[in-house]
């Protein structure tokens, strides 16, 4: 299972502080630079959060001394990130013979977003400007010696990277010649030399998928038709054709996720599908003949669409199979990966455990270790002494019997659906009090949902004594395909139903004071924060929209250029702007034209180079509030995008919401 986006990071939104002089640079910063509120009304904001409390923000905000570990290919190194006084998380590569340690990748102004090794000698890593998700690969000796930004070209960003096992090649797909789409290149990691590998000539279909095998060959591509249609097409290996194979709705799904190299038959290969019922599921399949040859694995509550497959050493064996139920779900198959799983289970049991990191022997493997309550532990697992060993705890300042309890929820929609989700209860609420509660919907919206895990904004809001809300609602991913298309056409509508139901079930349970809950949420959860304090006026005390849109319109404007293929699907998902009736839907539904309806405060927060949700999103609430009388708090950081990834901006933030809660809260 992959613990990855929960622990390090969080990969859904929970991604100097200096203020900006909006006078003197007006015309360089993105958006209205007068609009942001002063430092001084940001630090009486945060003055609100008063109290004697056991953990302050930076105990679950700053980032851990050291973090992402993973092994070198030949066992012999260990790789790491390490923060140092300034807050910069390099990477460093340390000998394991000899314990020698070397700085290998240095991090300055940008984050470094991914990193990762290429072979025994090489890594790479990823970065864009200040958010701006314009992403380009580089690649570095394990001193950091021959450091090559791979793809020095201005205004593009990767799609895939897939190094080549074996070679001095990676294989990346990058919009290099038409920002809107997507080719496959061989780069030469050492030289930096390109090789483009096929061209996308149609931008109207475009493809918008490559599947590669082991080796780097193109074996398979999936065109986007209009839209709305995903054809896949295979490549015959004795003609070199590439022939259709597939044909589907692009809300369906048939995905190519892994060639089966444990065969002889080249043409079978891992498929996550769903074209024959509700429910993804993994078959093998022969993509010659067109045809499922068995059934992997399948569950009838969740999708499932992730495996595990072993290197050469074990024949590429598969090795397991894992997908999100009510927790994180891990099923073995090969008998090399049985005898871990047991391993693990007994020696953690209650908790999530993933191998995140190994060498091509499988000789170590590193394995994270996490729980609702526990951030996230690395192990050493030497598998053929069978011996575990500790090797580093993220957070050892937050101890567990701190940490409050995160809850699998359901209950019934007011229209009949099953819904989902998780409600975080401080101790408080497990002893009867009622206490405030914050509603946290999901961004995406569509075939995002909420994990069981640690959340470090849900455990911060705990130690406050808050209550926090995580519905699945209508159009989250994972619960199969009706589940997710019973959102589309829905969103400000039935899908904040299903948060509004949420709401109602978790008063029910008696853990929740209702004269106090607030709505919070980032991406499309901060469009949801808009539409609840809208929609339902009186259930909230007040909003916190991150990053989140205000305006259909002006949203689908400004849509980056890669994002512009999916505008049809968008149509489907969203609201048809040039169907006049869902136009009126759509502006019924985009909060800057139904601010009359918020009596609540609301507090904005926007990263400026945000390619996703343009910062002219949140100036237009900021602004249309403003202009009615509202003193709305707005917070700009103009070295971040879509989420705040820099540590002094991330708690810069959540101590202004901290403070923004209690003084709304509190208010007699």
């Amino acid at each position: 299972m992959n613990l990855n986006h929960k622990i390090l990071g969080t990969t859904y939104i929970v991604l100097s502080s200096m203020m900006i002089n909006a006078q003197s640079t007006t015309a360089k910063l993105p958006g209205d630079p007068t609009l942001p509120s002063s430092k001084a009304n940001i630090e009486k904001l945060i003055s609100y959060d008063k109290g004697n409390f056991k953990y302050k923000v930076e105990d679950y905000f700053a980032r851990p001394k050291a973090s992402v570990f993973k092994i070198s290919p030949d066992g012999k190194y260990l790789s790491y990130k390490e923060k140092d006084q300034d807050k910069k998380n390099h990477v460093f590569v340390k000998d394991l013979a000899t314990g020698k340690i070397t700085k290998a990748i240095v991090e300055k102004d940008d984050l470094i977003k991914a990193y990762g090794w290429l072979n025994k000698s090489r890594l790479y890593y990823t970065q864009d400007k200040g958010g701006n998700e314009n992403i380009h690969l580089y690649a570095a000796d394990i001193d950091g010696a021959n450091l090559k930004d791979l793809t020095p070209f201005e205004g593009i960003t990767l799609g895939t990277i897939m190094p080549v096992k074996d070679t001095d090649f990676v294989v990346v797909t990058m919009n290099k010649n038409n920002k809107q789409i997507f080719e496959p290149y061989k780069i030469n990691h050492v030289t930096g030399e390109i090789t483009q590998l096929y061209e996308n000539k149609d931008v109207k279909s475009p493809i918008d998928d490559y599947i590669f095998d082991k080796d780097g060959n193109l074996r398979g591509y999936t065109v986007l038709e209009n839209g709305l249609t995903t054809k896949t097409y295979y490549k015959d290996l004795q003609t070199g054709k590439f022939n259709l194979i597939k044909s589907a709705d692009w809300s369906d799904t048939f995905s190519i996720i892994k060639f089966n190299d444990n065969s002889k038959n080249k043409d079978e290969a891992y498929v996550v599908t769903n074209l024959d019922g509700d429910k993804a599921r993994i078959v093998l399949y022969d993509l010659k003949k067109n045809a499922a040859i068995k059934e992997i694995y399948a569950n009838p509550v969740y999708d499932v669409s992730s495996i595990s497959v072993a290197g050469k050493n074990r024949n590429y064996e598969l090795d397991y199979v894992s997908y999100e139920g009510i927790k994180g779900e891990t099923v073995p198959v090969s008998k090399f990966y049985k005898e871990i799983d047991d391993k693990l289970k007994s020696e953690f049991k209650g908790k999530e455990f993933a191998v995140v990191s190994s060498d091509d022997n499988d000789d170590k493997l590193l394995v994270m270790v996490a729980s609702d309550k526990l951030y996230g532990t690395y192990y050493e697992y030497d598998t053929k002494k069978k011996e575990l060993k500790l090797l580093y705890n993220l957070m050892p300042q937050l101890k567990e019997e701190d940490m409050a309890e995160m809850r699998p929820i359901e209950f019934k929609s007011r229209d009949g659906l099953t819904i989902r989700g998780y409600i975080t209860l401080p101790k408080a609420a497990l002893e009867g009090k009622k206490v405030p509660l914050i509603v946290n919907p999901h961004g995406g919206p569509q075939g995002i949902r909420d994990h069981w895990g640690f959340n470090p904004e849900t455990q911060l809001f705990a130690s406050r004594g808050y209550a926090t809300l995580q519905v699945n609602f209508r159009i989250s991913g994972g619960y199969g395909k009706e589940f997710q298309k019973s959102g589309y056409k829905q969103i400000g509508r039935k899908a904040m139903d299903d948060v509004e139901d949420g709401v109602k079930y978790a008063i029910s349970q008696g853990w929740i004071d209702k004269d106090k809950i607030a709505i919070y949420g980032g991406s499309h959860g901060g469009y949801a924060t808009l539409m609840g304090l809208i929609k339902t006026p009186d259930l909230y005390a007040c909003g916190v929209d991150y990053v989140g849109v205000s305006n259909i319109f002006t949203f689908f404007d400004s849509f980056p250029e890669y994002w512009k293929p999916y505008k049809e699907m968008v149509k489907q998902i969203w609201y048809d702007l040039d169907n006049p009736s869902e136009a009126k839907i759509a502006k019924e539904v985009s909060p800057v034209f139904q601010i009359d309806k918020i009596k609540k405060p609301l507090f904005v927060v926007q990263g400026a180079n945000d390619p996703r949700v343009n910062i002219n999103e949140s100036d237009q609430i900021v602004k249309a509030m403003r202009a009615k009388g509202f003193e709305v708090p707005y917070m700009v950081k103009y070295d971040e995008g879509h989420g705040f990834g820099k540590e002094p901006n991330r708690i810069e933030l959540y101590k202004s919401m901290l403070g923004f809660f209690a003084e709304n809260f509190n208010k007699k």
